[in-house]
């Protein structure tokens, strides 16, 4: 097989992808596909025109490519995405790290700050972004995560990071268990923060989104239920309602259609200074609640 031009096959990678993306994006995610599998600079082909993709590359390059074409995210494609600047695994067995979740993480470690020792329960915990970030961020904190797919949780359990051994860092523990069960005692707790990413799309909103979320990502870990798009939350105030410190502190998100419902899904369980917050683009992203 003769090697190619990596500007021929930007070219036409951005051509292809056209039905799928606009051209903006679907040419940032050739670009970052050449750059992770090739090592080179998102901008060598214009630098570069005659630089030649190695033979050996290039049938692996264009399987990727194929890929992205059949609407494969390119995270699954590259196993990875970078949350909280960290690089996480991913697999089709979790969702896909999203940056405005980066919003839950913030105000969970702002909150967590001036507490030592503290223990923390991530409901939902899919790949272990949450757990991760914060067990990793707060050194002495002892995370506890749960989700109900063994699949998700052998990703979040294998996780590596560079300051995993870093002094005073504890390792999430990873169980697998139902939200829709009930909290058991004798595993961790009680904790000072909860925190949790539940499924939260309404099924109503399916034709909204994305062709690359709605086929490969796990429904199980993106939908609520038809008939009950707060079951979740209900389910997290009556964990909270056993689990929870008195003072401490929950933080879900959300969807930002039912921004004011899932706060009073708390406000109706008893739970104090429940507010919604917003995102930089004054959409509801989160509910924060005390007991």
């Amino acid at each position: 097989m003769a090697a190619a031009l990596l500007k021929d096959f930007i070219a036409e990678g951005v051509s292809r992808l056209g039905t799928l993306y606009r051209d903006r994006e679907a040419a940032s995610l050739v670009n970052i596909l050449c750059e992770e599998i090739l090592g080179v600079r998102r901008y060598t082909h214009v630098t570069d025109p005659l630089f030649e993709i190695p033979e050996e590359i290039l049938p692996g390059l264009e399987d990727c490519l194929r890929r992205l074409c059949d609407g494969e995210p390119l995270q699954y494609i590259l196993g990875r995405q970078i949350f909280c600047d960290r690089t996480f695994k991913v697999t089709p067995a979790v969702l896909i790290p999203r940056q405005e979740t980066e919003m839950l993480v913030g105000e969970a470690l702002e909150w967590l700050a001036d507490k030592t020792d503290a223990r923390v329960l991530d409901l939902c915990t899919g790949s272990g972004c949450i757990a991760w970030s914060i067990a990793l961020s707060r050194p002495g904190t002892a995370v506890t995560a749960i989700d109900i797919s063994e699949e998700a949780l052998e990703v979040a359990r294998s996780q590596e990071f560079e300051d995993l051994h870093a002094e005073g860092v504890i390792p999430p523990r990873f169980l697998q268990a139902d939200i829709f069960g009930k909290w058991r005692p004798d595993e961790d707790g009680p904790f000072d923060l909860i925190i949790a990413n539940p499924p939260y799309v309404m099924v109503s909103q399916r034709a909204q989104m994305q062709r690359n979320v709605l086929e490969y990502e796990p429904h199980v870990a993106l939908f609520a239920p038809e008939d009950d798009p707060l079951a979740f939350y209900r389910a997290i105030a009556a964990w909270a309602s056993t689990c929870l410190k008195d003072g401490g502190l929950g933080l879900v998100e959300i969807n930002d259609a039912l921004g004011l419902e899932t706060a009073a899904v708390f406000r109706d369980g008893n739970y104090k200074k429940c507010s919604v917050l917003k995102d930089v683009f004054d959409r509801c992203r989160a509910v924060r609640f005390t007991k």
